[in-house]
């Protein structure tokens, strides 16, 4: 998934009117000889995950569709329409699972995707242009912000409420507060 391809994401397009694909899980290893294979999420969103879903597997994003889910453990076990027993799904160990980004129910009000944020200009409370947010890095504590200056520069925010006051997705602007030390 390269999310920097998606100028507006809420079409779910790239700017070549290619879907985006937003990472949902990992396929583990084969599970029992019926073709089901353990499956690790990677969404807060687990209920994306439903019985009939088109998922989109490996670098090429070949489909392919969700025939039965179960928890075990932590983890899916996931069986494809496509893939009747466990040779055919040894392939997928190690492998990402997406979906497409038009294909995710709009979230609640005052709540957004992270790949809804890439892209979006942040604007300090003083009026300053800091950039555009070119990735989020997941830590265990709380999300931090790349933001990419227009002088090429990278400044790290971190996303919590001191410093992160407002994220309009529709004119495409987060509004920031930079606390003392925070840029050096």
């Amino acid at each position: 998934m390269n999310p920097d391809l998606n100028p507006n994401p809420n079409t779910g397009l790239s700017s070549s009117d290619e879907p985006v694909f937003v990472v949902i899980g990992k396929f583990r290893k084969p599970h029992g000889i019926r073709g089901e294979i353990r499956m690790t999420v990677l969404t807060d969103f687990p209920e994306l995950i439903a019985v009939g879903q088109r998922v989109y597997v490996g670098e090429n994003y070949q489909a392919y569709k969700i025939k039965t889910l179960r928890w075990h453990g932590g983890d899916l076990l996931v069986s494809l329409e496509e893939m009747p027993d466990r040779t055919a799904v040894e392939i997928f160990r190690n492998i990402m699972v997406s979906m497409k980004s038009e294909d995710m129910p709009v979230p609640p009000e005052g709540e957004y995707y992270l790949h809804q944020l890439v892209g979006i200009d942040v604007v300090t409370d003083q009026g300053e242009n800091l950039g555009k947010l070119k990735e989020i890095i997941l830590t265990g504590a709380n999300d931090v912000y790349l933001v990419n200056s227009p002088e090429g520069k990278e400044i790290l925010l971190p996303a919590i409420e001191e410093v992160i006051l407002e994220i309009n997705l529709e004119d495409r602007i987060m509004l920031v507060h930079i606390i003392p030390g925070l840029l050096g």
